[in-house]
């Protein structure tokens, strides 16, 4: 099937949040949350090495509905329920990248704003796009991807039924430019996941 012919949904809410596609003036929102967040994302995320401008957020944001649009990357902003309208504060980011779409595999990445630690809001909206990758994209497998020293990522990845499947050694470059080593973290049809599609985190 042509991907384009995919119907995501644009729009998620769970108990506490609702994730939605970015679009046109969402930059704002994101560029407050990259800046008051660039200290903890830099040693993860190649892109938070320098705050990045209005202009950049907004350009971002755009980029992204288009691929959402295309079915080539599914990238959701995260805010608190009933306050996603444009200039309301954004969480974090959610979504699915490096898509194959004849096999049905997807990964899932994610990021979180500064301050708002322990609230369990990463492991809500990863937990609701996994669910929409099973049961609304028919998924077969679901990856989570950490560097090997990222033991956050670790954790929720655990908490939320992925099983840990290899340790990719001195694969990639850290933001500074160092080796890092890369943890992979699956859920498979079949497998952790079944094939009516119920989950081991929701039983």
């Amino acid at each position: 099937m042509d991907p384009l012919l995919i119907d995501v949904p644009e729009r998620l809410e769970s108990e506490r949040l609702v994730l939605r596609c970015p679009h046109a003036g969402d930059g704002p929102a994101v560029n407050a949350a990259v800046r008051a967040s660039l200290d903890a994302l830099r040693p993860w995320m190649p892109w938070a090495r320098e705050a990045p401008s209005a202009d950049e957020s907004e350009s971002y944001c755009r980029r992204m509905h288009a691929k959402f649009l295309l079915r080539e990357d599914l990238a959701m902003l995260i805010f608190e329920r009933g306050s996603d309208a444009a200039g309301e504060p954004l969480l974090g980011v959610v979504g699915l990248h490096r898509i194959d779409w004849s096999a049905r595999c997807f990964e899932i990445g994610y990021w979180r704003r500064t301050g708002l630690d322990g609230l369990g809001i990463v492991t809500e909206a990863v937990r609701r796009v996994a669910r929409m990758a099973f049961d609304d994209l028919r998924a077969r497998r679901l990856e989570i991807r950490m560097d090997d020293d990222n033991e956050r990522s670790r954790r929720l990845a655990e908490r939320l039924g992925f099983t840990f499947e290899a340790l990719l050694r001195a694969n990639a470059n850290t933001p500074l430019g160092e080796a890092r080593s890369t943890r992979v973290y699956a859920r498979v049809r079949g497998i952790e996941e079944s094939d009516s599609g119920e989950t081991a985190a929701r039983r």
